[in-house]
């Protein structure tokens, strides 16, 4: 069978360098030299005969294309180096298997995991693969981060961490000039950019605002946030997420929250675990964790 799947160096090289946006950044946290990056991600793109960054400025950022790519394989690079580490370490009963959803991932718990390892350095985590249709029972794993509602099966016990605040964004440009947006209504003379798995969430905002509206359609839609997030830097059009999914952008200034009116929904991420099983040590702290760091985002 023909292997297709590049080099771990190679996967390690672009993962990090696109958690950074910087090769060099890359290089220090790798103790490699930048050009050993460039080189990696270089054979990369060859391998994958396509672009996965472009320069804004001294920044190297993902293309949309890149960014699909992160997000498929950053649970699987994660999964593969938690569990090196927890062989390495003979599993000394401060280890967590989790399973957490892609979205979240790559745009929320992954920046925050050095300072996880910071805080609690005897503990392992080790990912297991993302499931959509997961019972949330497998004895090997310890916990499960989901979206979802109040509304549990009683088998799970599940506690809300982060994710019911939705947002409106634009680029910071939309926000300028004589055709400024200034309030709800102006977003209705914009294309409006809806996420294929969620098409009401626009229908949503506007009714949590206050705002009639005629029947909605779509400019376009996509399936994954950030693809919705380079349409909307892009100049497609508007689109509406969960905040905690572009604290990145918004902070780097490359979007811009279009109204600030976020709507409090009843989706969101919650850490799971079997009704009735006492949480180990580890997962308290974990859980204890996932609070605080939550507490720096909205609701």
């Amino acid at each position: 069978m023909r292997i297709r799947s590049p080099s771990l160096s190679e996967l390690h090289a672009f993962a990090t360098a696109a958690r950074l946006g910087s090769f060099s950044q890359a290089a220090e946290e790798l103790h490699v030299t930048q050009g050993a990056i460039s080189r990696a991600i270089g054979r990369l793109e060859e391998h994958l005969a396509l672009a996965l960054f472009m320069r804004e400025g001294r920044r190297s950022i993902l293309t949309p294309t890149g960014q699909s790519y992160l997000e498929a394989i950053a649970p699987a690079i994660a999964s593969i180096e938690a569990a090196t580490v927890a062989l390495q370490t003979r599993r000394t009963g401060r280890a967590l298997r989790l399973s957490v959803a892609p979205t979240l991932f790559s745009h929320w718990l992954i920046p925050r995991l050095p300072d996880f390892h910071a805080q609690y350095p005897e503990t392992t985590l080790s990912f297991a693969p993302y499931r959509r249709d997961d019972p949330l029972q497998a004895p090997e794993i310890d916990a499960w981060l989901r979206v979802g509602c109040d509304r549990w099966p009683r088998h799970i016990q599940a506690n809300y961490v982060v994710g019911r605040e939705l947002v409106p964004i634009c680029r910071p440009a939309d926000l300028q000039g004589p055709h400024a947006i200034r309030t709800a209504q102006d977003l209705l003379t914009r294309p409006l950019l809806f996420h294929t798995n969620y098409p009401d969430n626009w229908a949503c905002w506007f009714r949590g605002v206050g705002c009639a509206h005629p029947p909605l359609a779509p400019a376009a839609d996509f399936e994954l946030v950030a693809l919705l997030v380079q349409a909307v830097i892009a100049g497609l059009g508007v689109a509406v997420v969960q905040r905690c999914l572009v604290e990145k952008e918004l902070a780097a200034g490359r979007i811009a929250i279009a109204v600030p009116l976020p709507v409090v929904i009843d989706r969101g991420y919650y850490l799971c675990q079997p009704t009735g099983h006492a949480a180990p040590a580890a997962l308290q702290d974990f859980g204890q964790w996932l609070l605080a760091q939550a507490q720096h985002a909205s609701v």
